[in-house]
């Protein structure tokens, strides 16, 4: 009766082997047909954004610090960049520190102008700062083009449904493509490339005086191309 028992074992192993091949090209066929992609639900796009800046003011102040010039005029040189609308001063109303912030406007004003903003441009404006009861600082603002996404944390979707299945859950990729969103400096390059700069003249006879004399063997600069 033994050698009857091999024909068995060889069918059941066959068998084993067929269910086991199965089960690998269903996943990998379930792994390779994702059809969802974190870039089309989390797609940059350009939009109308504020940029703000807030200036801390406290209530004995009379005129800036080093710092918060320096400050200011980082925030106008970002503003010549990006924008060409006009640049908002925001000054608390009914804070502790009301006065001095109206004392520090003028020199706000003063600071922008000489960082190249128009004057024309420059416009103040308030806002009810009188139920935080606590020193408000005076913010300024401009309208500019902005690169972003939707805000993260959205979770329509059964996480453990989309587990199941093989997806990403809808929330992934999300804090990527605000990040890479963030840290695009001209929003416009993703409209397309700029204007490639002109020709250096000089600096390219220099490059290809140096290569002839090296291809000479006289000594001349060695130029490496990366």
């Amino acid at each position: 009766m033994a050698p009857t028992r091999f024909p068995h074992r060889a069918v059941l192993c066959a068998i084993a082997f067929a269910l086991l091949a199965g089960c690998a090209n269903k996943d990998r066929l379930a792994t390779g047909a994702l059809p969802d992609d974190y870039r089309t639900r989390h797609p940059i796009v350009l939009t109308e954004g504020e940029r703000t800046i807030d200036i801390p003011v406290a209530s004995g102040d009379t005129r800036l610090t080093q710092g918060t010039r320096d400050v200011i005029r980082g925030f106008a040189a970002e503003y010549r960049n990006a924008s060409s609308g006009v640049v908002q001063i925001m000054l608390p109303r009914g804070s502790v520190n009301g006065r001095a912030a109206q004392i520090l406007r003028k020199e706000i004003r003063r600071l922008l102008a000489g960082s190249g903003v128009s004057p024309k441009k420059i416009i103040e404006t308030s806002y009810d700062a009188s139920v935080t009861g606590d020193a408000a600082p005076i913010r300024l603002s401009y309208v500019a083009i902005t690169a972003q996404t939707a805000p993260c944390g959205a979770w329509p979707e059964d996480l453990a449904l989309n587990t199941l299945e093989n997806r990403n859950y809808y929330n992934f990729g999300c804090a990527t493509q605000s990040n890479l969103a963030a840290q695009i400096a001209n929003p416009t390059d993703l409209v397309g490339p700029r204007r490639m700069s002109p020709i250096d003249a000089e600096q390219r006879g220099q490059v290809i005086d140096s290569w002839r004399g090296t291809e000479k063997g006289d000594g001349g600069t060695t130029i490496v191309f990366n």
